[in-house]
């Protein structure tokens, strides 16, 4: 039975081609085990490299204006797409 793969990743701008910076992996198999700054590199360069190589985005990022005057504080990561992958269990 396929065992589901997410892939959260970050990145510089709303363009699925745009730099990683940030990412986090769940994996559904139990065969591997991540957690927050285990890797120094993002498993993928961009979103779109993620997709040749299989994964699919289930959920792209909500663009939201800042408001006026909040254009330079600090928040969450607003680019946040979410990725699956079905693999073999």
């Amino acid at each position: 039975m396929p065992k589901q793969k997410l892939l959260v990743l970050y990145a510089a701008s709303s363009s699925p081609d745009s730099p990683v910076g940030a990412w986090s992996v769940f994996d559904g198999t139990g065969r591997e085990r991540h957690m927050a700054g285990d890797e120094d590199e993002p498993p993928y360069s961009s979103v779109l490299a993620a997709m040749r190589d299989g994964w699919r985005v289930i959920q792209l990022p909500q663009l939201q204006a800042a408001a006026p005057g909040d254009e330079h504080e600090t928040a969450f990561l607003p680019y946040e797409f979410v990725l699956e992958k079905l693999v073999d269990g």
